[in-house]
């Protein structure tokens, strides 16, 4: 395990440090380890524990991650470390986020070694993703600087909860990111997440008015919690008007999970519900996730509604765009990054081992 220095933190007065990563904002006296537990106060800077380390890698649909419009088809390398910065009740991946062993943490590899894996296994990206890489910001830049010189892409699979001081850092490094809007409400944030809703808003409007990151959103549907129609409304209204109607949104599946094991899992029905209020309210491009649902999962033109890229849960089927991505139907061009044929990775995914 390396330990490597940080840059976002600051000296109290108290004799303690500040993390200035995340909106958390932890206060750290020495050797104190802030929520996510893999940074912390050490000689008086705060440092990462689980530079190098990985809790697994695995190669994956880009579909998975999931994102729609960035080379659908093509194989992603997909691996993060351990903790978090929020703490979801419904987190799917909470055996990995919530971990406080650092045997949790089965794998090492240096930033090339990842990136010539990506090239051995023909991926065309590489995802910081299975929690959240804001938290491992360091080890995060240094494969995407090595996989950058080999031209394989990143892509961040993030809640988005980053301070205002380091979020340009992060993204500046980062070709694609799938942001986990996972409400509309500051209540749901707080008691849910024990996190805040604006700072996940602000990275939007920033990625998407800022940047060239391609960027699509994803909610975690939970029954009960925030599946009503004014939330989801009131949502959808303001990504069409701070984000635009063309930021591809996903509604995912929840299934029972960490401490929400007593909620219904959420049913197709809930899902395409979601989604006929997403396209009355504008948005272009609404998508269905972890279920099988072809019509919901499909790509369609927004001008003459024909199929344009046919999807079943994570697999390709038709498509029906031409060499710039554009409606081989009505010619209009559809928002994201597509190549001249899609991928033909067919929606498997593989464990490997970097050892």
């Amino acid at each position: 395990m390396s330990i490597v220095q940080t840059t976002y933190w600051h000296k109290l007065e108290n004799n303690k440090i500040q993390c200035d990563l995340c909106p958390r904002f932890c206060k750290l006296s020495q050797s104190q380890r802030g929520l996510c537990y893999v940074r912390g106060n050490q000689n008086d800077e705060v440092v990462l524990y689980t530079y190098g380390r990985s809790s697994g890698f695995c190669v994956d649909p880009i579909e998975k991650k999931p994102l729609n419009h960035f080379f659908p088809g093509s194989a992603v390398l997909s691996f993060g470390t351990a903790g978090c910065n929020l703490s979801c009740k419904f987190c799917q991946n909470w055996d990995i986020s919530k971990s406080r062993q650092m045997d949790t943490l089965q794998s090492e590899a240096s930033p090339l070694e990842i990136v010539n894996a990506a090239i051995e296994y023909q991926c065309q990206s590489i995802a910081f993703t299975y929690n959240d890489p804001v938290i491992f910001l360091e080890y995060a830049k240094d494969v995407a600087l090595e996989a950058r010189a080999k031209n394989i892409k990143t892509v961040a699979v993030t809640a988005g909860y980053i301070s205002d001081a380091a979020r340009e850092e992060f993204f500046s490094f980062i070709d694609a990111a799938n942001v986990d809007l996972k409400s509309f409400s500051e209540v749901f944030y707080q008691q849910m997440t024990s996190a805040h809703l604006r700072p996940v808003l602000d990275s939007l409007v920033y990625l998407v008015t800022k940047t060239s990151v391609w960027t699509e959103i994803t909610t975690l549907l939970i029954p009960g919690m925030n599946d009503s129609e004014s939330e989801i409304t009131k949502m959808c209204q303001w990504i069409r008007e701070y984000l635009g109607d063309s930021v591809p949104l996903h509604f995912s599946a929840f299934h029972p999970d960490y401490k929400l094991r007593n909620v219904r899992p959420t049913s197709p029905y809930d899902l395409n519900q979601a989604r006929q209020i997403a396209l009355s309210c504008g948005l272009k491009f609404v998508y269905t996730g972890n279920v099988h649902d072809k019509n919901g999962s499909s790509t369609y033109c927004p001008k003459c509604k024909n199929i344009l890229i046919g999807r079943d849960w994570f697999s390709l089927s038709d498509w029906n765009l031409g060499d710039s991505g554009q409606c081989k139907y009505c010619q209009y061009k559809v928002p994201g990054h597509f190549a001249k044929t899609p991928g033909t990775w067919k929606g498997k995914s593989r464990a490997i081992s970097l050892n």
